[in-house]
């Protein structure tokens, strides 16, 4: 079942997720549904938050493509170790729509996190691997990539927002 992604600017996406304490038949259909979500957005990561669930979990695909796929499956992932710069150019968001901007992340980092059978996983990811799970864990933690920009930019796309919610 598809699933509605929230939008800025709801207060929901700034929620910090809860740990996943209980790794179900719920938990796993959640998966599925965040999964097909995410296909048909389409995009490449999704993280709980942004369908409204109060979870720490995310889903993540770089490959997107029908032959390629190999879906990504993080359940309170965290971010134990960071190193390098690198700006990630013209990233977008499912819940920052029509939006595109520079943003600076790690070039590499470490992450810490259960499979969606509950087993512990520890891995190091590098470029648009590692700036995708820094995007979708900042979700779990509250922050949209907007926060990461300049406040005029920030400022110009909510106003853009407001204007076309009142144009409604």
């Amino acid at each position: 079942m598809e699933l509605k992604i929230l939008t800025f600017p709801d207060n929901f996406l700034k929620t910090k997720a809860s740990p996943v304490d209980n790794i179900d038949g719920d938990l796993q259909k959640l998966i599925e549904d965040m999964a097909e979500t995410m296909y048909r957005a389409p995009g490449v990561g999704l993280a709980a938050i942004q369908v409204g669930v109060d979870k720490s979990l995310l889903i993540y695909d770089i490959n997107p493509s029908d032959e390629q796929r190999r879906l990504q499956v993080l359940i309170n992932p965290r971010i134990v170790d960071s190193e390098g710069r690198i700006l990630s150019e013209n990233e977008g968001c499912l819940s920052v729509p029509d939006f595109r901007a520079d943003v600076k992340r790690a070039q590499r980092v470490l992450v810490e996190a259960l499979d969606r059978e509950g087993k512990p996983l520890r891995f190091e990811a590098e470029g648009l691997p590692a700036i995708v799970l820094q995007h979708e864990i900042d979700h779990l933690n509250g922050t949209l990539f907007i926060d990461r920009i300049s406040s005029l930019k920030r400022q110009m796309y909510a106003r853009r927002v407001k204007k076309k919610m009142r144009a409604r």
